[in-house]
């Protein structure tokens, strides 16, 4: 979906890591809601309260899943998935844009 219609974008930045993560949350119209951001080259580790779908639409990294001990690639154009109550650490190799889609 290269668009979202209806939708409701909160004002304040969702800012991490001293301002190299940064995001801003919109919400539809049932409620849910996801995150559009940039990732500025780095390491990072992310905890998560709810399953996410993360979809990496520009940039390279790296990441690591809880429970995991490979790191996978992932590009502009890909996705992975991250379990609710878990982590996940990424290596940002380039700027990501990125879109967090929460899963209830």
């Amino acid at each position: 979906m290269p668009d979202f219609k209806e939708v409701t974008i909160g004002r304040a930045a969702n800012v991490y890591f001293d301002g190299k993560v940064t995001s801003r949350t919109i919400t539809f119209k049932d409620g849910s809601f996801k995150t559009l951001g940039i990732m500025m080259p780095g390491d990072y580790k992310f905890a998560t309260n709810e399953k996410e779908l993360m979809e990496i639409t520009a940039g390279e990294c790296e990441i690591l899943l809880s429970g995991s001990n490979e790191w996978q690639k992932i590009s502009g154009g890909q996705s992975f998935n991250v379990d609710g109550d878990s982590s996940f650490e990424i290596k940002a190799k380039t700027i990501i844009d990125y879109c967090c889609t929460y899963i209830s």
